[in-house]
């Protein structure tokens, strides 16, 4: 299998405040180019693009190729059941939305301390194998937000789980919250490939600070910053496959142009990428990789990925001569519609799904400082 995933995540929008009203005529040439190019691999789950990404993957894939040429995961999530029953009816609603007949990776989605109690309550982690035993899952795993000693005693427990995925890219290599380095090594250590997520972070390194891309630039004039991203976790030993959410054809082009024939980075430019980490982490605010996972439950609708993106760009500027940039209008616009960041109410549902597990109720006081002043 080709080690690029097509993470059905952030497709093309109609209207770009409605995360669920993908364009599915554009995704739908965005999978014929995937598949043509010989990739198989696509990652959906039930909430991702406003809860329409199963469905789409329906409309887009399944009922466009024949069932065993492309490889279909999604992922049971710990915010969709509360029994035994619930838990069963998730996966029957996926086989149908997806219309798939069976899943050929199905993951336990985001396990982290806040929701493993959960997970293990419900036994989730035997009854995926279970579903494998009847065959409709053809791989059993999960996707992994805790740190290295949570790993290890999940894959301890469950030996006969089969891949773990992981967010894992060069500027969270060394971070002490998202831990890229020890839980990949103790998957190497278990023997289980990796799934790799987030390995641009959410676009963080598709647009880098000047010096950072101008150093990247000058290596390998011809490559894109989100294709170092990519290829670094791509490089990995154990690495199975590595997503990418793309948003437009253009994305998908960039992608396969330099995965089409992959060619793993050196160790000069493993040295090169993690001397680019080194600056952005001194100019970016807020590591937020755009995951939307707080914004379904927030009861003040506030966009709080976007909003942090914006101020992220802000903060990556020398504002005391502007003064004032364009991020103050699209601002002004997005609080028509949503709420403020000041309109948040600190009640933490926000916080208690965030993978990064970033302090996002403290966050939004600065974004709020800076653009409602």
């Amino acid at each position: 299998m080709k080690k690029l995933g097509f993470g059905l995540m952030r497709m093309p929008l109609l209207d770009p405040n409605d995360d669920a009203s993908v364009d599915i005529e554009l995704v739908k040439q965005m999978v014929d180019l995937f598949m043509s190019r010989g990739f198989t691999y696509f990652d959906t789950a039930i909430m991702y693009n406003g809860f329409a990404s199963q469905r789409v993957a329906k409309a887009a894939l399944v009922d466009r190729y024949p069932r065993d040429s492309f490889t279909l995961a999604t992922k049971l999530h710990s915010g969709f059941f509360n029994s035994l029953e619930e838990r069963d009816k998730v996966f029957a609603d996926q086989l149908e939305q997806t219309g798939a007949g069976y899943f050929d990776y199905y993951l336990i989605h985001g396990v982290e301390p806040g929701n493993y109690p959960k997970y293990e309550q419900y036994d989730c982690f035997n009854w995926v194998l279970d579903k494998k035993a009847k065959g409709l899952v053809r791989h059993a795993g999960f996707s992994f937000h805790g740190d290295a000693a949570l790993l290890d005693a999940i894959l301890t427990k469950y030996p006969a789980l089969e891949f773990v995925q992981l967010q894992i890219n060069y500027l969270d290599w060394e971070s002490e919250w998202v831990h890229s380095r020890e839980v990949y090594e103790m998957a190497v250590r278990h023997d289980k490939p990796v799934v790799v997520m987030e390995p641009v972070k959410g676009g963080t390194l598709a647009k880098l600070p000047e010096a950072a891309e101008r150093m990247l630039k000058q290596a390998a004039p011809e490559m894109s910053p989100a294709s170092w991203g990519i290829r670094f976790a791509a490089s990995l030993e154990n690495v199975m496959v590595v997503l990418s959410g793309m948003s437009n054809l253009e994305q998908m082009r960039d992608n396969l142009s330099y995965m089409e024939d992959f060619r793993p980075l050196t160790p000069d430019e493993v040295a090169l990428v993690h001397r680019a980490a080194d600056i952005i982490n001194g100019r970016i605010a807020v590591p937020c990789t755009g995951c939307s996972y707080c914004t379904e439950g927030c009861p003040m609708r506030i966009p709080i990925p976007r909003y942090f993106s914006l101020y992220n760009e802000d903060m990556r500027e020398d504002l005391k001569e502007k003064g004032w940039t364009v991020n103050y209008t699209y601002y002004g616009n997005l609080a028509e519609q949503f709420g403020r960041a000041s309109d948040c109410v600190a009640c933490g549902q926000c916080e208690g799904v965030c993978p990064q597990h970033l302090p996002i109720i403290e966050k939004l006081k600065d974004v709020a400082a800076h653009f409602e002043r």
